[in-house]
Formats: C-alpha cells, sequence, structure tokens
C-alpha cells in the first residue's frame, strides 16, 4: 500500500485532491499464529468533514469533478465484488459513513501473502500507475512476519508535476500501518515503529509527503515469540 497509490481500493482516496489536506490513510493487519487473519483499510476525512461536506454539493473543484455519493458508493461496491473473487479472501465487507466522511473495507485472509496483488490489480483495473511496489509474507516455522516496500522512482516525478494547490492537500495527510499478533513481538527491524506495551501489536504512522519523498520505508520484519 502507498502514500497512496492512493488506494483505489478504498476509492475515497480519489477524492483526496478535491478535499483536503486532513485525511487518514489506515491499515490495520490482525494474524493468527497458523497465518490466517483480517485486513481493515480505512480512509478517514472526519477531521475535514465540514469542508468536505460544502465540497460535496459542488460539481466540480480546481478543474476536479465531485463524485456523488452514488458514485463513491458504486466504486466502494466495485471493489468489494473484485475482492470477493480473489484467491484466499473472504468475508469481504465495506462500510461509509458519509456524516463524518469515513469510509472502509474488511477481508479476510488464509495466508497474508493472499492480499500482495490485490491493490496493484485494482489500480491497474482503472489505469492508474501504482507508485510502489508491497508484499507481505509469513514463515510460519519461524514466526517471522515481513512487510517489503519500495517507492517506484517515478512517483516523486509525477507528484512533482501536480500544481501546487494540489500538492498541498497532501500536507498533512498521514499514513498508519497496524499489525496485530496473537504471539507477543520480540523485535522490529523498522526503527520508525512502535512495539505496544501488550507486545502483541506494531505501529507505524508517517506523513504521506515522508512516503512520496521517499524520505520513509514502511519495510519490516517483525519476529514473534517461538
Amino acid at each position: 500500500m502507498h502514500p497512496k497509490q492512493l488506494y483505489k481500493l478504498l476509492l475515497f482516496v480519489l477524492l483526496i485532491p478535491v478535499l483536503s489536506s486532513c485525511f487518514e490513510v489506515i491499515e490495520e493487519i490482525s494474524m493468527k499464529n497458523d497465518g490466517t487473519g483480517d485486513v481493515i483499510l480505512t480512509i478517514n476525512l472526519s477531521q475535514s468533514k465540514t469542508k468536505v461536506a460544502s465540497v460535496m454539493l459542488l460539481d466540480s473543484v480546481q478543474g476536479y469533478k465531485v463524485p456523488s455519493r452514488q458514485k463513491i458508493q458504486q466504486e466502494l461496491n466495485e471493489a468489494v465484488a473484485y475482492l470477493k473473487k480473489s484467491e484466499g479472501i473472504s468475508n469481504v465487507k465495506s462500510s461509509s459513513d458519509f456524516n463524518n466522511y469515513i469510509a472502509t473495507i474488511s477481508f479476510s485472509f488464509k495466508d497474508v501473502s493472499n492480499i500482495n496483488n490485490i491493490t496493484k490489480n485494482i489500480l491497474a483495473q482503472q489505469k492508474i500507475k501504482a507508485t510502489n511496489t508491497s508484499s507481505y509474507a509469513y514463515n510460519k516455522t519461524t514466526k517471522t512476519f515481513s512487510r517489503k516496500y519500495q517507492a517506484i522512482g517515478t512517483a516523486k516525478t509525477e507528484f512533482n508535476k501536480l500544481k501546487a494547490k494540489d500538492k498541498a492537500v497532501f500536507n498533512g495527510a498521514t499514513y498508519t500501518s497496524i499489525y496485530r499478533f496473537e504471539s507477543p513481538v520480540t523485535s522490529s527491524t523498522n526503527p520508525a515503529s512502535n512495539v505496544s506495551k501488550s507486545k502483541k501489536a506494531v505501529m507505524l504512522k508517517s506523513s504521506i509527503m515522508d512516503l512520496i519523498n521517499g524520505k520513509i520505508n514502511v519495510s519490516n520484519t517483525i519476529q514473534l515469540s517461538k
């Protein structure tokens, strides 16, 4: 996932250039020792809900067409339909709160590697270029969870082509990843990540601008207690 490869998975992100810099992208993965687990992906614009509500009344802003609630819901429904057809994915659900402007998609996986190509494939369907490669793996024998992330060099170049007012909407935006486990975490290799007091969760929060500019890498190898 990425500063937002802009999660076509939660098409809400495509609204961001029209809306506000105060938004959050949150990725939560909860995994059991056998490698199965659940994912929750959230786009949260609640900090700017008054502005968003005003924008939603318009036809276009800064040259961007403002999608209707029906269009947003349609995009979420299409993402859900795609996920339901994906290998190893089940229990797919979505929710949209148009009072607080929060959209969520959740699903279960048989193996964490099942989620590796989902975002890329959905973006490809929408003819949106991916801005990074990101993959997950879990070794049941060693109880090691890993995420490999690499930004694609053209991401910053494409971002720099945007108008200044469009770039500005990303200034206050954040990306948070939260990984939860059944067993305690004994080590986490990413220095920007934090292990919870319970030792069963790892969180990394960064600005989307840092991701776009390559100032932070969200790769991580997490060792669980054997």
